[in-house]
């Protein structure tokens, strides 16, 4: 049965779309010390290149017959997921719809960053992938991309129906770019229902990882985090995904296929590129350095709690746009949030996280409350005063799904359906998808079950409800 806040698409033209707008300078001043303590908690939450057809031979006979990667090792046995068996192995109904698989054989178009990650990513699909996917019948052209979103205009110019489905190998970004690049077509109806499949090749490789547990694999990084998720793409199945549909001042609409962060998470996300040498490390070092020069930013949070999305109208000026989905649950932004929304008073954070899935990278189980359900998302926020040792406690926790069992007054977590995050000192910058966004005023809402995703099927939801946390009386 299809979630309650589902919003069918209407027909129309395409979405005005908008590539990421980049900052200048991310150098805001530091300013923790004597950061005001935040407010005793009100009800406003529970603490707690051009494509190189050639580069590679795909598999595909249409295409081109003959073996699959140029220059790639020799062909192996297909390899078995890396601990314990997929929790399912059929795709659930709750999508709403009877399709559930990929065909036998089925062609797929690979699109690929060399540079992504530690610029291994062409290497492991040819000594990793390949073998995997000719002994399943999955052939394959790969596009090589050559510049940022340079995997937009590939997906928006091509004739989709050539394939069975999309598969990006990279790290978020590039699916950032695809989904967005499907939505701007004129046919964004039709080209958003094309299946995609998250192979990892990035840093953080957070999609890949939620994947990976959803599927009921033990938390595993690297060339055993790429074979699970290929072995996944191999077995074919689908299940339905959701997409955060994101509203910018400026005018700028974009579509989220992970996370929006505000403050830690997006500045470390920035800081820490000049690392990206060492792979998902780099993370780890930018956030060490953060929590030494900790910053906090000033801003108002409203969001729509799934309790009171349940028994929610439609506003009476929702957002309308002339093509896209309905964002049912939203007003314009120069206009008050609805009066059934939570309202977190102006404030001090350390951090903001609208999150649609479970990890934020391969090591980073962030919500180990489990998937939402469908039409639903995680937002945290971290309010002023927390201490450094309580970050890091946090942090170190993280790995293992634990930083919740740390009971952090200034921690506070709720699903929701909508959100709206206000800056009010336009320092700092926004992270979608671990792409950068300028700060200003954003709003955003879940689209429930929007796009196929290679996957082993939709787990139960298993949401939970905000814990109430007294207010702090002194800071960790």
């Amino acid at each position: 049965m299809r979630s309650p806040y589902v919003q069918e698409p209407r027909p129309g033209t395409p979405p005005a779309l908008s590539p990421p707008i980049y900052p200048s300078d991310l150098d805001a001043a530091g300013n923790d010390e004597g950061a005001p303590r935040a407010p005793a908690p009100g009800g406003e939450g529970k603490p707690h290149n051009q494509p190189r057809d050639a580069l590679l031979r795909g598999t595909d006979k249409e295409l081109e017959a003959g073996p699959a990667v140029t220059g790639g090792s020799a062909g192996t046995a297909p390899g078995t997921p890396w601990q314990r068996k997929p929790q399912h192995e059929a795709m659930d109904p709750a999508g709403g719809s009877a399709r559930g698989a990929l065909p036998r054989p089925c062609r797929v178009l690979v699109l690929l960053n060399p540079r992504s990650g530690k610029g291994k990513a062409l290497r492991q699909f040819e000594r990793l992938v390949q073998p995997l996917l000719a002994e399943a019948e999955v052939s394959f052209k790969v596009m090589v991309t050559e510049r940022q979103n340079h995997a937009r205009e590939l997906v928006q110019a091509e004739e989709l129906s050539r394939w069975d489905a999309l598969v990006i190998m990279s790290g978020d970004g590039l699916i950032h770019e695809v989904v967005n690049g499907l939505m701007g077509r004129p046919d964004w109806e039709t080209a958003i229902q094309t299946p995609l499949c998250c192979l990892p090749g990035g840093s953080g490789n957070a999609l890949a990882a939620s994947l990976n547990h959803y599927a009921g694999y033990e938390q595993v990084t690297n060339e055993d985090l790429l074979t699970n998720c290929t072995l996944l793409l191999c077995r074919r199945l689908l299940a339905p995904m959701d997409i955060l549909s994101l509203h910018a001042a400026s005018g700028i609409r974009l579509f989220s296929v992970l996370s929006l962060s505000w403050g830690l998470v997006a500045d470390v996300d920035v800081e820490s590129e000049r690392y990206r040498c060492l792979g998902e490390k780099r993370f780890t070092v930018g956030t060490f350095f953060r929590l030494v020069n900790l910053r906090t930013y000033r801003g108002r949070l409203a969001y729509l709690p799934l309790g009171s999305a349940a028994s929610s109208k439609t506003p009476t000026s929702p957002v309308l746009l002339q093509g896209g989905p309905v964002d049912s649950h939203l007003v314009p932004l120069e206009k008050p949030v609805p009066s059934h929304w939570t309202v977190v008073p102006e404030q001090d954070f350390v951090l903001v996280l609208a999150l649609l899935h479970t990890h934020m990278s391969s090591k980073m189980f962030t919500a180990p409350m489990g998937r939402c359900a469908a039409g639903v998302m995680h937002l945290f926020y971290m309010r002023a005063g927390v201490s450094r040792t309580m970050l890091l406690r946090l942090f170190l926790a993280m790995e293992n799904g634990k930083h919740m069992e740390c009971d952090c007054p200034y921690l506070v977590y709720v699903p929701v359906v909508a959100f709206r995050l206000e800056c009010k000192d336009g320092r700092g910058v926004f992270s979608v998808d671990g792409e950068l966004l300028i700060t200003e005023a954003v709003q955003g809402q879940v689209q429930p079950d929007y796009l196929w995703m290679v996957s082993s099927g939709r787990e139960p939801s298993t949401t939970q409800e905000p814990q109430q946390t007294p207010p702090p009386q002194q800071p960790l």
